[in-house]
């Protein structure tokens, strides 16, 4: 079987759905790979890169779609800017097409793909389910795009996006506001805080919350008579209009107070929603910057303008759409990879092409079957779970509680009062000060060990040998000194002050060098 990756035809798109890394990968799988010569140039990948990872070079996309079987692209197919002849029209029966396809926006390019009776696979319909994170090429590439829009704001904005102190005066840090929370916001809210900017993030899914927070930005929440705007799968969707025009009203505070705007909001299979109007645009002071990263999709921004950069009102308005492939190098990595995991998840154990149909994963992405429509996927079927059997009954009924004796603690104080009091009353000064230090410390070590937490016990056992070395110099001392007036009893405890100190020295140190060597790779 043999794969064949395609030369980007849109003049603004650098990026290639492959790379030599991922070529090697295909390649050890036992899949033939053609390359069109130059596929890989705009992003920084040779020829000669691609063929000493074992693929095949070939002059012309139409010799890549003639001996391939399954076409790779990141682009949807679309006409030729110099011939005019369109990529969907030289597919052949039964052909396998992988690329991005927004079936939603593109009917007509689904119904030409039906046509050449090909099997089409989105790369933009990716399940949002845990074991298909390997191939979410629309999160690979949105974080590429959140960062790289954080990059075109500061490029045009004029100023430090981080505050200072110098010399000639303060800088005050700039305020950024970012609209939508997802992976490419996320990414804008790192990257701005990483340039020292203030960072607000607005979202109409407050379960994103604690993520915005965690990344040190502040959270914009928005309550409106319980309507809210997540919508299936995790994604937004689409909300009344006096929900939005609360939100618009919302947006338009938060733009007036920011310097720079990131707009990301999106809803899968429909027009972008207009969340800055022109007004909230003149609202802004001069010099500021919108990045609308919904441009592609009609633009969060009511000015925006696909593919341009314009001034608006003194504000600056990012419309483009290849910011991603301004980073064509890294996102081209990103993007292969997950093509590599999507080939490899359909070929399975069996190395051969069999499209599961009963795979949430392929049955999601599949939009064309042999020229049989297949999109939009029916909606996975919620099984209830098994009912939780009840509760057996205890075998013995449990034993009544006994209370405990109180008589344990009384007899030990009348015990410590017997022995404490004719020692207060008859014996020496010093006998007593020591006496007293000693019977406090007991107090306060009993607390301090069981009253802290179990993680800290190593730690705390670092100082309790400290204290025991210092015990072990005063034992010495005391036991070479004969207790200091020749009593043989202060000599033998000094002796056995040594003994046991040194113990819980020793001890301490092997259970210290045992928990470190768990640590060590």
């Amino acid at each position: 079987m043999s794969i064949g990756v395609l030369k980007e035809i849109e003049p603004r798109e650098r990026r290639v759905a492959a790379t030599p890394a991922s070529v090697g990968r295909l390649v050890k799988m036992g899949l033939a790979v053609i390359v069109e010569s130059g596929a890989g140039a705009s992003a920084g990948f040779e020829d000669a890169a691609y063929a000493e990872a074992g693929a095949q070079i070939v002059p012309k996309a139409a010799d890549v779609i003639r001996e391939a079987d399954v076409i790779t692209k990141v682009r949807p197919p679309g006409a030729h800017p110099e011939t005019g002849e369109h990529e969907a029209d030289q597919l052949r029966a039964g052909q396998k097409l992988i690329s991005f396809l927004w079936p939603a926006q593109n009917k007509e390019l689904v119904e030409r793909l039906a046509k050449r009776k090909a099997t089409v696979l989105a790369m933009d319909a990716v399940p949002r389910i845990t074991r298909a994170q390997k191939l979410d090429a629309l999160s690979a590439t949105a974080n590429v795009n959140g960062y790289r829009a954080v990059i075109e704001a500061a490029s045009h904005y004029g100023r430090l996006l981080g505050g200072q102190v110098t010399a000639a005066g303060r800088i005050k840090p700039a305020q950024v506001f970012i609209i939508g929370a997802g992976v490419a916001g996320l990414a804008a809210i790192g990257a701005a805080r990483a340039l020292g900017a203030m960072v607000k993030a607005f979202d109409t899914r407050p379960v994103v919350r604690e993520q915005v927070t965690s990344m040190g930005a502040e959270f914009v929440p928005f309550e409106f008579q319980g309507e809210t705007g997540e919508g299936q799968g995790g994604y937004a969707k689409e909300v009344s209009d006096a929900y939005l025009a609360a939100e618009q009203q919302l947006i338009a505070e938060h733009c007036r107070t920011s310097d720079i705007v990131i707009t990301t909001a999106l809803i899968p299979g429909k027009k972008a929603p207009e969340l800055i109007t022109s007004g909230a645009v003149v609202g802004m002071h001069r010099g500021s910057v919108i990045v609308d990263l919904a441009a592609e999709q009609g633009g969060n921004c009511a000015l925006t303008e696909r593919d341009r950069t314009v001034e608006r009102y003194g504000v600056t308005i990012v419309g483009h759409t290849d910011l991603t492939s301004r980073m064509a190098l890294q996102a081209s990595e990103l993007y292969a990879m997950t093509i590599v995991n999507l080939i490899d998840e359909i070929m399975g154990k069996k190395k051969t092409w069999e499209l599961s149909l009963d795979d949430e994963i392929q049955r999601g992405m599949l939009v064309l079957l042999d020229g049989e429509l297949k999109w939009p996927p029916p909606r996975p079927e919620i099984r209830g779970g098994a009912p939780a059997p009840a509760p057996k009954p205890p075998a013995h009924a449990p034993k009544p509680e006994v209370p405990e004796s109180p008589w344990p603690g009384r007899i030990g104080t009348a015990l410590a009062l017997a022995f404490l009091t004719p020692v207060g009353l008859f014996g020496s000064q010093e006998l007593v000060q020591h006496l007293t230090v000693f019977l406090l410390a007991c107090v306060v070590g009993w607390h301090l060990v069981w009253n802290v937490t179990p993680a800290l016990h190593t730690p705390l056992m670092s100082v309790t040998n400290a204290i025991s070395g210092i015990i072990v110099i005063g034992g010495m001392l005391l036991a070479a000194n004969g207790g200091g007036g020749g009593a043989p009893v202060a000599a033998l405890l000094g002796a056995v002050a040594v003994l046991l100190a040194s113990i819980n020295v020793a001890g301490g140190f092997l259970v210290t060098q045992r928990m470190l060597r768990m640590f060590r790779k």
